[in-house]
């Protein structure tokens, strides 16, 4: 358990894809003990999710081979992206629930009707990003960057704002039924 720890450690800090790192498949206290997919282990339209993500790195830093990541439609329910790189990335509809993506820089990426069900996006930073008719029922969203995010028809029931920013998003039909705000700072009217 000491050394997976460690490798999970190295993965978060790179906030990379995990070159060399061993293991498959990440465990950590989620709930029931909740087993959490590496991105090597998903594969999307025939590529694994960890090569998409290491040519979307080489996209934002606009160097050669690069490729914007296109994972409309993806499966990627309880994946472990904490810390990714997804900037302008295209998620449109894809299946997040219960993934990690503490920390995952998303800023103007495109997760317009994704399924984000009880993911855990607490830092993230997610400013205009778009968000519309996205599913985010009993996420974690403290410490969440939405400056100038657009959460039109988002459904975010249950879930924890802490410490957030909505300032300037758009929010207009979003469902915040049963929703904590502590300390967050709202959306300027």
């Amino acid at each position: 358990a000491g050394r997976e720890q460690a490798e999970f450690a190295i993965f978060s800090k790179i906030g990379a894809v995990g070159r060399g790192i061993r293991p498959a498949v990440w465990r950590r206290a989620r709930g029931k003990g909740e087993t959490l997919r590496h991105p090597r282990t998903i594969m999307h339209e025939g590529k694994s999710l960890e090569e998409i993500l290491e040519a979307h790195i080489e996209f934002t830093r606009a160097r050669e081979g690069g490729v914007r990541a296109d994972l409309r439609g993806a499966d990627l329910s309880r994946a472990e992206l904490s810390g990714a790189m997804l900037t302008y990335a295209d998620l449109r509809g894809a299946r997040l629930e219960r993934a990690d993506l503490r920390g995952a820089k998303l800023a103007a990426a495109d997760l317009s009707e994704a399924n984000l069900r009880g993911a855990d996006l607490r830092n993230a930073d997610m400013t205009e990003t778009v968000v519309a008719g996205a599913d985010l029922t009993d996420a974690q969203l403290g410490g969440i960057e939405f400056f100038r995010a657009d959460l039109t028809g988002a459904k975010l029931c249950r879930a924890n704002l802490r410490a957030s920013n909505l300032r300037d998003a758009k929010l207009h039909g979003a469902d915040f039924r049963g929703y904590l705000l502590i300390g967050f700072l709202k959306r300027e009217l």
